[in-house]
């Protein structure tokens, strides 16, 4: 019987085509070729669309309809300028099961999880604050020269798109606390604006002090030579100050000491007199001179009035101190 039946699957087979009887001669069922999907994920990508799909974040290999699907999956979106996504291996298998492809169709290599960020413009914190910087130097709120210093760094901008005709533009803004000022700079694409920081300012301005080089004996009138003039940078506005050379000193000071008020008064003309000195009285007019001797009561500088006692009446009157040493009464 079994001789038979083999005779009887010979004689089909020379009558039937060759891979059904090629198939059937040895007993083995040949398969249809399995459709799988490749997926090879990059530990980070940057991307220009803002919808994600499959194809854009990870390698997909297979030519199958599993594959051409699986490259049109949705992965989700970006929704604010500066986000980032991660993506691991559970999310993708879980979005392509949703889309009818099995986990057990997919081979997935490469890294456990991708970091997707959106190609954009990014407009730096330290960017806003040069800019309010430099606006604030060429616009300073009062008349002295003034530097600000940050008070708070703003976060930084991105945004959605690289646009081509950009511009930042600068102005004050209301602020109440003393010694601050704010600068907001608006972000303007196309006469339009896309965002804006503030940037708050405290308010530093160029001063100037005077410092001793070395020793100075009380009297001594500042030079060059013994005094010099330093720049810093002040809280407060610089008001009427003036060089220090040519005052003296009105006690002694030491080296590296700063001169502050109080401690200089303007040059003082030489004593003519001392108190108790005998000077001349003199009196000139026109045609007429009279002099007398008197006793100084009191020590004057040229210019100076003092009081003097006439010798010869006992008198005591009121005298102006000329330079060369005589006194002239004030009549």
């Amino acid at each position: 019987m079994n001789r038979r039946l083999s005779w009887i699957v010979l004689i089909s087979c020379a009558l039937l085509p060759g891979p059904w009887c090629s198939a059937a001669a040895s007993g083995d069922e040949t398969d249809p070729p399995e459709d799988r999907v490749g997926l090879h994920l990059p530990r980070e990508i940057t991307v220009q669309n803002p919808l994600l799909s499959l194809d854009q974040v990870a390698v997909v290999t297979g030519e199958g309809p599993l594959a051409t699907t699986a490259r049109s999956v949705r992965l989700g979106r970006f929704s604010v300028p500066g986000q980032k996504i991660v993506l691991d291996r559970a999310t993708i298998l879980s979005r392509l099961a949703s889309a009818g492809i099995p986990a057990e169709s997919v081979t997935l290599t490469g890294a456990d999880a991708v970091t997707v960020r959106r190609r954009q413009q990014i407009i730096s914190g330290d960017e806003f604050v040069a800019f309010a910087q430099l606006f604030l130097r060429q616009n300073p709120p009062g008349s002295s020269p003034c530097e600000g210093a940050v008070a708070a760094k703003p976060k930084d901008l991105a945004l959605s798109d690289e646009p081509q005709n950009m511009q930042l533009v600068p102005r004050f803004v209301e602020n109440g606390a003393r010694g601050f000022v704010t600068v907001q700079v608006s972000v303007v694409v196309d006469g339009k604006e896309i965002g804006s920081r503030t940037v708050p300012l405290r308010l530093r301005y160029r001063a100037h002090k005077a410092v001793t080089l070395q020793e100075i004996p009380e009297g001594t009138a500042l030079t060059p030579e013994n005094v010099k003039v330093e720049e810093f940078v002040s809280d407060r506005p610089e008001t009427g100050w003036k060089s220090p050379y040519g005052l003296v000193v009105l006690r002694k000071l030491p080296a590296g000491t700063e001169i502050r008020d109080g401690m200089t008064d303007t040059a003082q003309p030489s004593l003519v007199i001392r108190r108790n000195e005998t000077v001349v009285i003199r009196v000139q007019r026109p045609g007429f001179l009279v002099t007398a001797v008197g006793l100084a009561m009191q020590e004057g500088r040229a210019g100076q009035f003092v009081k003097v006692r006439n010798t010869d009446s006992h008198r005591t009157i009121i005298c102006k101190v000329n330079a060369d040493g005589t006194v002239e009464p004030v009549l």
